[in-house]
């Protein structure tokens, strides 16, 4: 059975950092783009940060530029975000998510992205 295992959300201050964990089990891809996604009730989804386990550049939404930054796991089905600086717009549901082969354009729409997790919360206070 294909399934994300997500860990690492949790509630800091602003100016705290926090990692999250992703690690993707019983997929058959020879490769996969892995990314992650903030959702906040009521708002759009966004593309926070994506990386490919073939190697190459890694993607990131321009609010996180300097303060987040997505590392490739030794175990190439894994990767972890690492949260730094972080701001109360920060907050929300965190998805990881995967897609066999290389990122697409439009990964942060979504597209390319098959298999979801069930999402991490993450809350920085003021």
């Amino acid at each position: 059975q294909v399934q994300l295992r997500e860990s690492g959300g949790g509630s800091v201050q602003a100016g705290g950092s926090l990692r999250l964990s992703c690690v993707a089990y019983g997929h058959t891809y020879d490769s996969i783009c892995l990314g992650w996604f903030r959702q906040v009730t009521g708002n759009e989804r966004v593309g926070v940060a994506a990386i490919y386990s073939g190697g190459g550049p890694k993607y990131y939404h321009h609010s996180v530029n300097g303060r987040f930054t997505i590392v490739q796991g030794s175990n190439l089905n894994a990767a972890y975000l690492d949260m730094n600086s972080l701001e109360p717009e920060d907050s929300g549901m965190y998805y990881c998510a995967i897609g066999g082969g290389n990122c697409r354009a439009g990964w942060s729409d979504g597209v390319g992205m098959n298999i979801w997790g069930k999402g991490s919360l993450v809350t920085v206070s003021s």
